[in-house]
């Protein structure tokens, strides 16, 4: 159970660093990483929506370097 959780997080962080380096617009990333979510099947689909809103809303205080 363990190493699942561990593979999990790692797709999760492996997609929002995708996500960072990839110049996109608001509502683009959050399609983006919604799309990614459910093709994995990482979440229930009725919490994406929720998780995407929290990791977008994190990139964007990102200052731009």
């Amino acid at each position: 159970m363990r190493e699942l959780t561990i593979f999990v997080l790692g797709a999760v962080t492996g997609a929002v660093a995708t996500a960072l380096y990839t110049p996109v617009s608001g509502p683009e990333l959050r399609a983006r990483i919604r799309v990614q979510l459910q093709k994995r099947g990482i979440i229930e689909a009725d919490k994406i929506d929720e998780l995407v809103e929290y990791i977008a809303a994190k990139i964007e205080e990102e200052p731009a370097e």
